[in-house]
């Protein structure tokens, strides 16, 4: 049996606040997507560089969902956009992505929070977890260039 979830009904509900917080967690996505290609190019260490490009394929997926959610909302292709430049130096770029990390498992979690529809609850409960781990090693990616 194929879970049905009724989208139009989750945006009638909460149509300003839950399609503008999934725009901006696209925006935000789509934002790391090109930054962690920048930070893993700029990796010295391989396993460190394959780690980073791994946690930039979850922000694919991460982008893939919610590009499907929102195209179930609204019924229109979302137009992602860049919203927060890159820094273009190693640690600079771990820091930043560690800070945003933290910043994004809040907010994807207050997503979840207020979201009724349980498919959209449950898909930001796992990318709020996904983003812990990044955060995680981005702190531990940073706390050893900072050693260095």
């Amino acid at each position: 049996m194929y879970h049905y979830t009724n989208y139009y009904d989750a945006a009638y509900r909460q149509p300003n606040k839950l399609v503008s917080d999934i725009e901006k967690a696209i925006n935000g996505e789509y934002s790391a997507i090109h930054c962690y290609a920048l930070i893993a190019r700029m990796a010295t260490d391989e396993r460190e560089r394959k780690q980073i490009l791994e946690i930039r394929q979850d922000e694919i997926k991460h982008l893939q969902t919610f590009e499907q959610m929102y195209v179930r909302l609204t019924g229109k292709q979302p137009k992602p956009k860049v919203v927060e430049q890159c820094p273009n130096q190693y640690v600079n770029g771990l820091e930043f992505a560690l800070l945003d990390e933290q910043k994004t498992v809040d907010f994807y979690l207050e997503i979840s929070d207020y979201a009724t529809d349980q498919h959209i609850k449950k898909a930001f409960r796992r990318a709020a977890a996904d983003e812990q781990n990044h955060a995680v090693w981005f702190l531990y990616f940073y706390t050893k260039a900072k050693k260095i």
